[in-house]
């Protein structure tokens, strides 16, 4: 008999890791039966989402505390769908403070079906309690990194390495071809701005990486700001865009993203999965961050252990992509640094150098992530 499988994904990064398993679970196993809650990624695959998850994509100790009760509600919304599905298997992905109430929920309530975790928490960075406590309500995690396992095995918590899911999607983008859709001057540069996925990020992160871009184009009128836009936040993007007075292309379509970053030099970044996405492409990143006040000062008085935000820099152990957090995140910070591979050859091409050896740790396994996911995840629905 064919595994029944429940997929929740809360946010963006979270709903194309779920298509991705969607994909790979059919290739799998034909007849898998799949159902779940996410977004317009997964319902392409023919998984529509059970339950409407609007307004959980929060980030930051005072937002958290403002969506609390709509993520309690969610948490139940998910909880009842979930027993009425009855699956073998629940796959909880990203996303770790709604998550992990979700798999209490459910095995609060006595559910069979095995919770497990797609990417956990970064424990090796900030807060390593609470590998204990995914340890407690999850059965299995999937995680990216071999140097993650020892934090959850200490505790009980079986896990399977996948390697960076992201690196697995990636198709190779012909810059070409987008500079000749889109008109672009055979002389232009493009400077990438990646303002983010979540609102928050909007209002914290996207107006000094627009200002960065600014000065950029200041310095040279023949430079050309390409913005890929998630979904989540396209409304805010174009509501925000209609004030830019440099040079832009807005990319909105899904299809045109890799093309799209295959023809940038040079990318301004909010910190998260793009940056990976970016460097697959061969873009030379300067990636930055703003939390809340509140969230940053618990964050660096009791919770940051590692010394770098960007999967990149982690792996290499080293600043590979220039990075600006919290009070270094500034217009002219990202701008300088950014100059810096826009004028000089050499540094750009020792950037790019480095982010691909970077990425060459990340990879992981030689399998596609989805992959191995989608075989643990069958062998666990059976077992």
């Amino acid at each position: 008999m064919s595994a029944s499988i429940f997929l929740v994904a809360a946010e963006a990064s979270g709903d194309a890791l779920g298509a991705d398993l969607i994909d790979a679970l059919r290739q799998e196993q034909p007849d898998v039966r799949l159902s779940g809650v996410g977004g317009g990624k997964m319902a392409s695959r023919g998984v529509p989402s059970l339950v409407d998850t609007g307004g959980l994509a929060v980030l930051g100790l005072i937002d958290g505390v403002k969506a609390f009760g709509r993520v309690k509600q969610k948490v139940k919304e998910v909880a009842d769908a979930i027993v009425r599905a009855d699956p073998d298997a629940v796959v909880l992905i990203d996303s770790w403070g709604f998550m992990w109430r979700v798999a209490r929920e459910l095995k609060l309530r006595g559910l069979r079906a095995r919770r497990i975790k797609l990417i956990g928490p970064q424990v090796w960075a900030t807060r390593p309690g609470r590998a204990r406590v995914l340890a407690e309500w999850c059965d299995h995690l999937l995680c990216i990194h071999a140097f993650e396992q020892p934090f959850y095995e200490r505790w009980g918590l079986p896990t399977t390495v996948i390697g960076n899911p992201a690196l697995g999607r990636v198709h190779q983008g012909d810059g070409a071809r987008f500079r000749a859709d889109h008109a672009v001057a055979a002389g232009q540069t493009v400077i990438g701005l990646l303002p983010g996925s979540r609102p928050s990020e909007i209002h914290r992160v996207a107006p000094v990486l627009v200002e960065a871009a600014r000065e950029l184009c200041r310095k040279d009128p023949q430079r050309l700001v390409v913005c890929v836009v998630a979904p989540s936040i396209e409304p805010e993007l174009r509501a925000l865009s209609s004030s830019w007075t440099f040079p832009y292309l807005l990319v909105i379509a899904e299809e045109d993203k890799s093309d799209a970053f295959a023809a940038m030099e040079v990318a301004l970044a909010c910190s998260g999965t793009v940056t990976t996405e970016l460097a697959a492409q061969g873009a030379a990143i300067v990636v930055g961050y703003r939390l809340g006040w509140v969230t940053w000062a618990i964050a660096r008085a009791f919770l940051m252990r590692a010394r770098f935000i960007t999967l990149l820099n982690v792996a290499a152990n080293k600043e590979v992509a220039p990075e600006f957090v919290q009070t270094r995140f500034t217009a002219s910070n990202l701008a300088r640094a950014a100059e810096r591979l826009l004028s000089d050859p050499e540094a750009l091409a020792s950037q790019r150098s480095d982010q691909r050896a970077a990425l060459k740790k990340m990879a992981g396994p030689e399998r596609p992530a989805a992959s191995i996911a989608a075989e643990t995840v069958l062998r666990l629905a059976a077992g």
